[in-house]
């Protein structure tokens, strides 16, 4: 089941009151092993334009240089080629409908996958189904990446694009949250000599996008991360005011307070959220 049918992950279907046991599987240099000859059949049940097939075959049978060496694979999705997401997903679909009981949930996203379950019993026999079609596709699942799990107890939760989910909650995955928090402190370096009208136009369509795709996410996440953002604004009006200081102190709050960048256009998160909450 691809990106474009993932089964909705929420705190009442992870953790909550509905599936509380997850395998998390991935799957070992997935895009490297594709077998092209299996590949190559389940294309063929979907298409019967033998001009398209060939083109497709062609990308496939691309060669491969790497220093002084060059060869013709026999297995995986030519990296870089845009064709090879679709392939990708093409490719174990067959697996993931045999897989779909009503036991449990399955939603996968390329290499990585993950099975909702009522029980841990239920969790241990769906991992070995998943192990048995893997091997039967010609792949092999991570050993570091695949565990069993009780999702109520923290610590045994699992990670899925972007989200950690655990002890009935949908928390941001920190790996997600420091990119974030890395790409805000690029754009607020404390020598940027812009105005603050110029910098907030800058940072809104960042805080918007990552917002957009995070917003199902705890929302004590949010507040935090508001401060971090403007404590950062208020450390380069500091600079600019040639005061030394990283913009935390109580006299900053009352110089610039939060209202100041509000009314600047700082787009805020967790009124963003709040006010979802109440359209709700």
């Amino acid at each position: 089941m691809g990106p474009g049918r993932s089964h909705h992950l929420d705190g009442t279907h992870v953790g909550g009151t509905g599936y509380t046991h997850v395998v998390d599987a991935g799957l070992k240099g997935y895009f490297d092993s594709i077998p092209h000859n299996l590949l190559k059949e389940r294309i063929e049940e979907r298409i019967s334009d033998g001009r398209l097939l060939e083109i497709l075959a062609s990308w496939l049978r691309q060669d491969i240089v790497k220093e002084l060496e060059r060869w013709t694979p026999a297995e995986g999705a030519p990296q870089g080629a845009a064709i090879s997401p679709l392939l990708a997903n093409l490719y174990p679909h067959p697996s993931d409908e045999r897989m779909t009981k009503p036991a449990y949930r399955m939603v996968r996203y390329a290499d990585d996958f993950v099975m909702l379950c009522e029980s841990a019993e239920q969790a241990r026999t769906a991992l070995e189904e998943v192990r048995a079609r893997v091997e039967a596709d010609g792949l092999t699942l991570h050993p570091d990446e695949t565990h069993v799990g009780d999702c109520r107890i923290e610590g045994q939760g699992f990670e899925f694009p972007g989200y950690r989910f655990e002890a009935g909650k949908r928390w941001v995955r920190k790996k997600s949250l420091q990119g974030f928090k890395d790409k805000i402190s690029e754009k607020t370096r404390r020598n940027r000599g812009d105005s603050l009208t110029t910098t907030l136009s800058d940072l809104t369509p960042m805080i918007r996008g990552w917002y957009g795709y995070s917003r199902h996410a705890c929302r004590s996440e949010f507040p935090k991360l508001d401060g971090f953002i403007r404590r950062r604004l208020r450390a380069i009006l500091r600079k600019q005011e040639k005061r030394p200081g990283m913009g935390i102190c109580h006299a900053d709050h009352k110089r610039w307070p939060n209202a100041c960048f509000a009314t600047k256009g700082l787009f805020t998160m967790k009124e963003a959220r709040m006010l979802a909450s109440q359209s709700r």
